[in-house]
């Protein structure tokens, strides 16, 4: 399979859009394409309404299971017509599909968009399902991006972190020595609470460089109170979701505070929230010449990278386009990476990210024509 491309499509749980990236990892890694895939306000609304328990639950699921499918399928050919790849030399699409539950402590995890649609619909191969094998061997089914990570971003001579916001942010952490092993989790939100309260109170999907956020202040009282979650507390592996951080959990906090703050100093404290524990975990593992790199939609956004360069001084701040990879890119060739790692029967999860058993090939495979 050298020198062959292979597609991966991403959407993570900010629902901004769907990412494609095509890739060849042979004789090394190159990115050859992208593609960014809007996600119509008729599908975004229904994926919201998948997030909490509703009526019919089963009938919309498939039929935005669907939908999405068709969705992933549009990408992939879009990727494929805009840049004149040949299909001939895809040799597959990893897709990791749109999360729809993630509940690691009952095992159980949902990525839906219809593998066998893509498949049908481009005529390529597809590897998708990544997670729940890893939830099989008793692990979290994420972070997933950490071997990928380790695979391009590692390097001998300094420690590194990767940080990954997204919907949600995890860590990466490889250090220079190569006996000490890849370590990963979900810190806590990235952009998912951020992104949700201006949805609801500017009706924006996201804020831009963090504007509204550094128009407000931040509520000790209400921060104080949103870092007490436990799962800050707890030590990995953990992965979490949209399950525990959405607008639901900010209201009942709002509910039990002396007053009621202002909507923009809610955000200010959102993105506070968001910056304290990425930097309190990156800062526990006291590595020395530590460099830390930014990947995903929240690398974008200037406040909270200026939060991120206060509290975690003297560490160098970047993002992986100094590493040879656009930011935005990062997480869909992660699954480009996981499907071919599946199509060579090779492991896709680390076992002491995820708490799986051992390591383990990932994806269910979708043949193409």
């Amino acid at each position: 399979m050298s020198a062959q491309i292979y597609i991966g499509l991403m959407s993570g749980t900010s629902l901004d859009s769907i990412d494609a990236v095509a890739v060849r990892f042979e004789p090394s890694f190159e990115l050859i394409a992208f593609h960014s895939e809007p996600i119509p306000q008729a599908i975004d609304d229904k994926i919201r309404a998948m997030f909490t328990p509703g009526d019919n639950e089963i009938e919309q699921l498939g039929r935005l299971d669907l939908e999405l499918g068709e969705l992933f399928a549009s990408a992939a050919n879009k990727l494929i017509k805009y840049h004149s790849l040949n299909p001939d030399q895809i040799a597959a699409i990893g897709s990791h599909g749109q999360t729809i539950r993630h509940r690691p402590d009952a095992q159980f995890t949902l990525q839906i968009g219809d593998p066998n649609s893509v498949a049908e619909l481009t005529g390529i191969t597809t590897v998708a399902d990544f997670r729940r094998r890893d939830m099989a061997a008793g692990g979290q089914g994420a972070p997933l991006v950490p071997a990928f990570h380790n695979a391009l971003f590692r390097h001998t001579d300094t420690n590194r972190i990767l940080v990954n916001i997204r919907g949600m942010a995890n860590l990466t952490i490889l250090e220079a020595d190569p006996t000490k092993p890849i370590l990963g989790y979900d810190t806590g939100p990235g952009n998912v609470l951020m992104d949700s309260w201006i949805q609801r109170h500017l009706q924006k999907s996201y804020d831009a460089d963090g504007r509204w956020a550094s128009s407000g202040k931040v509520v000790p009282e209400l921060l104080n109170k949103l870092l007490a979650l436990p799962f800050f507390s707890e030590a990995p592996p953990k992965s979490t979701g949209r399950e525990q951080f959405n607008n639901h959990w900010i209201e009942q906090i709002l509910s039990s505070l002396t007053s009621k703050p202002q909507p923009e100093d809610v955000q200010a404290t959102l993105l506070e929230l968001t910056a304290i524990t990425i930097a309190d975990a990156i800062n526990s593992h006291q590595l020395d010449d530590l460099q830390i790199y930014l990947c995903g939609g929240g690398s974008h956004n200037r406040q909270l990278r200026a939060r991120l360069a206060s509290l975690l001084q003297p560490h160098y701040l970047g993002d992986t386009s100094e590493l040879g990879l656009d930011p935005d890119w990062v997480e869909a060739a992660a699954f480009a990476w996981l499907a071919y790692r599946s199509l060579n029967r090779e492991s896709g999860n680390v076992p002491q990210v995820t708490g799986a058993k051992g390591f383990r090939p990932l994806g269910a495979i979708y043949w193409g024509q």
